[in-house]
C-alpha cells in the first residue's frame, strides 16, 4: 500500500462506526470545511449492515457514496469491521492506524463519548480511533503496518453523537463550530440514508436541527456543532480568536 501524494492526501479524517455516523455528528463541519478547500476524508469502521429497513451492504455503500458528495468529501473508505461485533483490539487499531499512514491527514474527528441505548460500537470505535491516532506515530514497529512511514496526527478532536441531550459534553476544550450555512447540507446527507430513516424516523432531522440551533446559538450562531478537545485550547491572539 502506498502513501498517497501530496495530491490526494487528506487534511481531515472523520471517523465513524457506521456510515450515517459522522453525517449526523459533524456533517455540517465537513462540508464547511471542503467548501474551504480542505481535503476531507470518512473511514467508516463497518459498512454498517444488516439493519432492519436495508437490502443489503451494496444498498448501504451506495447511499454513503451519496452522502458523502453531498457534503463535498474527497474519499470515504469501509474498513469492512464487523458491524455489531465491533471491538477495540490489535487488529482493528492496526487497520485504522495504516490508513492514518496512507493519508496523513492533519486533523481526526472521532466519537467522544458513550451513546446509551445506542450501538456499543460507538463506544468501541472511540477506543479504535484514539489508538490508532497513537499506532500511526509509533517507530520501529513498521511490520505492522505495510511499510508506510510513521506519521503524527497533529490534532485529535471528539464529536458528541447523541440527540437526547442539549448538556455540552465534558472535556478540556469544548468549543461550538458555526454551521450556519452548511446545516441544510448536513440534513441533506442524512436523507440520503433512506433505508435508516424512513417516514417512522423523520422526527430524527428535526431532533438533528434542533440541537444544531441548540448549541450554535449558545455561541451566537444561527447553527453548530460541538467538539472537545482533549488537550486545553490556547491561542496567541485573542482579538482573533475572539472575532474581534
Amino acid at each position: 500500500m502506498s502513501v498517497a501524494t501530496e495530491a490526494t492526501r487528506l487534511d481531515v479524517i472523520a471517523v465513524g462506526a457506521h456510515p450515517d455516523d459522522v453525517e449526523i455528528a459533524c456533517g455540517g463541519t465537513l462540508a464547511k470545511l471542503a467548501r474551504q478547500g480542505h481535503r476531507v476524508g470518512i473511514i467508516d469502521l463497518t459498512d454498517g449492515e444488516p439493519t432492519p429497513e436495508s437490502p443489503g451492504p451494496e444498498v448501504r455503500l451506495a447511499e454513503a457514496r451519496r452522502a458523502a458528495e453531498t457534503l463535498g468529501v474527497t474519499q470515504r473508505i469501509t474498513l469492512n469491521l464487523p458491524n455489531r461485533r465491533l471491538f477495540d483490539s490489535f487488529e482493528t487499531r492496526v487497520a485504522l492506524a495504516i490508513e492514518l499512514r496512507r493519508y496523513r491527514p492533519k486533523l481526526v474527528i472521532g466519537f467522544g463519548e458513550k451513546t446509551p441505548l445506542a450501538s456499543p460500537d460507538h463506544w468501541q470505535a472511540m477506543q479504535i480511533t484514539d489508538a490508532a491516532v497513537f499506532y500511526a506515530r509509533l517507530t520501529k514497529w513498521d511490520e505492522h503496518f505495510t511499510g508506510l512511514p510513521v506519521h503524527a496526527v497533529s490534532t485529535q478532536l471528539y464529536y458528541s453523537l447523541s440527540l437526547h441531550s442539549f448538556e455540552l459534553p465534558a472535556g478540556d476544550g469544548v468549543f461550538v463550530h458555526d454551521i450556519s450555512d452548511t446545516l441544510d447540507v448536513k440534513l441533506d446527507s442524512i436523507r440520503c440514508y433512506a433505508t435508516q430513516f424512513p417516514p417512522a424516523k423523520q422526527h430524527v432531522f428535526d431532533r438533528v436541527r434542533a440541537r444544531a440551533l441548540h448549541f450554535g446559538g449558545t455561541a451566537g450562531f444561527v447553527a453548530g456543532e460541538v467538539f472537545v478537545s482533549p488537550r486545553a485550547l490556547g491561542t496567541r491572539d485573542l482579538m482573533s480568536y475572539l472575532h474581534l
